[in-house]
């Protein structure tokens, strides 16, 4: 079986407080975006895991798609499978990448074993693999609280919107990212911008924490931020505590010779 793990944006990112058990509190919504990668799993005689496109830093016990294999295997005693998946999303973007990957390596699981783990459940599981993970274990627009893991729904929609993704060739880590961090309450919370202010009102209101101390070590961002700007984008954020920075057009916009270097995606929003 096939499935195509989609990416997410950080709409707003608030700090609020580091934790006991060493994670921060924080408000965002996450936003799904059809930037995918491509995950197959099928019966074997052994357990494998083989991986095409980008190539992925790390040991190979490390990627979540074999933490998520190893979780199940030991509640559901699952026989061997052969997982492949092929990279396209990029790492260290602040997208999600390698969480949806292995949120949807859950998923697929659960479905091929006929499991019927149910959702919650399934997002439990997810939550062990990382903060933003459980996120992924369904595909709609949500609010995340508590370190990413405690989700609530919002109406919010970016139909018809156009959207432009830009990675360039900088890898920021989460704990690069959270050593630059000072949390702090803020004075509106997400969802009550989101709701309250139009797009065209979400560049004054609606902020990621984590842009200072990254744009502080990496300036180029704010270059880059700038352009989308000049380029007629109505909001522009750097997405999680990665490097990929996002635009929201109103309408189409050509970028291809606009970021030498960089990775793009565009596309409107369904």
């Amino acid at each position: 079986m096939v499935v195509f793990p989609f990416c997410k944006i950080n709409l707003g990112l608030s700090v609020r407080s580091k934790r006991p058990d060493g994670y921060h509190n924080l408000e965002t919504c996450f936003y799904p975006v059809p930037w995918t990668d491509v995950l197959e799993i099928i019966p074997g005689d052994e357990f494998t895991f083989t991986t095409t496109g980008t190539a992925i830093p790390g040991n190979t016990e490390e990627n979540l798609c074999v933490k998520a294999y190893r979780i199940l295997e030991k509640d559901f005693n699952l026989n061997p499978v052969r997982i492949h998946l092929h990279k396209i999303i990029p790492s260290g973007a602040g997208l999600g990448g390698g969480s949806s990957d292995g949120a949807h390596t859950l998923r697929l699981l659960d479905s091929i074993f006929s499991l019927q783990i149910g959702q919650e459940r399934l997002m439990d599981y997810a939550a062990k693999l990382g903060s933003d993970c459980a996120y992924f274990i369904q595909d709609s627009v949500m609010i995340g609280s508590g370190r990413g893991e405690i989700l609530t729904g919002i109406s919010l929609t970016l139909k018809d919107k156009f959207m432009v993704i830009v990675k360039p060739e900088i890898h920021v880590s989460t704990k690069d990212a959270f050593e630059g961090i000072v949390p702090q309450m803020s004075q509106h919370g997400i969802r009550e911008i989101l709701l309250r202010h139009p797009i065209a009102q979400w560049k004054d209101f609606l902020k990621n924490d984590f842009e200072e101390p990254v744009f502080k070590k990496y300036p180029v961002l704010k270059i880059l931020k700038e352009r989308l700007y000049n380029l007629g984008a109505t909001y522009v954020t750097m997405t999680g505590s990665g490097s990929a920075l996002v635009g929201i057009f109103e309408s189409e916009v050509d970028i291809s010779a606009q970021f030498p270097g960089a990775v793009y995606w565009s596309g409107f929003m369904d």
